[in-house]
């Protein structure tokens, strides 16, 4: 994809500036998943969830910190929609730790996640949560008199001037105003505009699995921003991916394979009417979602994950005893199963999704060949 010289704002209910076509998805390539989609195969299957994006993409050449190339955004989700500021069950895990999510201290604490998640790049992690701030008080959307967003991020240094610090206010407040739901873009677009995952371009992705009616009828959706793992580990329903498609001497001279420096945000919502123990079970089985496509979760890589519940509404601050509603351990299982196949789907919709994009320095980093893809799926017997 040639990069525009201007800034390009996203939003999911509509683009600016680039082509209204939605990008293929995995399923359009007929790569088979396990388990049953909502209608969306959305994040925003889950009943008042909103997604909005940010993308800023401006530059090109040799890079001058300060200046660009830019190749970066911001990514926000409301669990109850941005109209609400009604807390919701949450809890977390981290995998590999060499990441950041901001709130989690108090997420552990207090059970609770009490507004909107925001993902970005790591080095405009602060600016994201003091906009964030300044938003929510603006708009009165604080349930204490303070607020501590949670903001998470991975690393988009290989295309992306992210030392230039691009991201600005206005950014995230573009992604908050555009959060809506509905169908959500992916690859190249928000907090995940210059991402790259197995060495092809990567960048946003969403999937969600519906629960059959025995097992409560309930949805589990989710979004990633995956900028993560080495080619040679790419796995696509089973298919040795990453090793049919090698990476090409020009992109990687020498032959030496790289040491994994990039990471995965996963973002897990259900309706399923969890506590915060259950969900970090949840947000745990994330974690296999993300091995089933070779991932290893090497050194320098931050795998964090976040789960959420929208069920129990108007409980965190009720004046008085309440009485909360619980699905089962013995019944759990089934939202374990959606978590990873939701999860799998996620991360190769990231993929399908996303568009060749020359960044900083002219580094071009090449999609996945969809043709290819097909291909291997035939050959393997997929």
């Amino acid at each position: 994809m040639k990069c525009a010289a201007a800034l390009v704002l996203i939003g999911i209910a509509g683009l600016t500036g680039i082509a209204q076509t939605p990008n293929p998805r995995a399923r359009d390539l007929g790569i088979p998943f396990d388990g049953t989609p909502g209608p969306l195969n959305a994040i925003t299957d889950v009943r008042g969830l909103e997604v909005g994006v940010s993308t800023i993409i401006r530059g090109e050449g040799a890079l001058k910190p300060g200046e660009g190339p830019v190749r970066t955004g911001v990514t926000v989700v409301f669990p109850r929609g941005k109209d609400s500021k009604d807390p919701v069950f949450a809890a977390w895990f981290s995998q590999n730790g060499n990441g950041e999510m901001t709130g989690t201290t108090w997420i552990d604490e207090g059970g609770f996640l009490e507004g909107p998640v925001f993902i970005t790049n790591t080095h405009s992690v602060g600016v994201v949560r003091d906009a964030a701030i300044a938003w929510s008080v603006k708009q009165g959307k604080t349930f204490q008199p303070w607020s501590l967003p949670v903001v998470a991020e991975t690393w988009d240094g290989g295309l992306n001037d992210i030392n230039g610090f691009h991201v600005k206010p206005e950014h995230v407040f573009a992604a908050i105003e555009n959060a809506s739901a509905g169908r959500v873009p992916e690859g190249n677009v928000g907090g995940g505009t210059g991402m790259i995952c197995y060495e092809f371009k990567c960048g946003t992705g969403t999937a969600s699995r519906r629960l059959p009616p025995q097992a409560g009828g309930y949805t589990v959706g989710v979004l990633v921003q995956a900028n993560h793992g080495r080619r040679p580990e790419l796995r696509v329903a089973g298919v040795p991916m990453g090793q049919e498609i090698p990476v090409s001497a020009s992109a990687r001279p020498g032959g030496a394979e790289v040491q994994e420096q990039g990471s995965i945000i996963i973002v897990v919502a259900t309706d399923a009417p969890l506590l915060p123990h259950q969900l970090e079970r949840i947000a745990r089985r994330a974690t296999m979602g993300l091995a089933r496509t070779g991932a290893t979760s090497g050194n320098g890589s931050g795998d964090i994950f976040l789960a959420f519940s929208t069920a129990n509404p108007d409980d965190a601050a009720a004046p008085r005893d309440i009485h909360v509603t619980m699905l089962p351990n013995s019944r759990i299982s089934a939202v374990f199963s959606a978590t990873v196949e939701a999860t799998e789907e996620a991360i190769i919709n990231a993929l399908i999704g996303a568009q060749t994009m020359t960044g900083a320095d002219s580094r071009r980093v090449e999609a996945i060949p969809h043709g290819r893809v097909r291909e291997l799926l035939k050959k393997y017997g997929r």
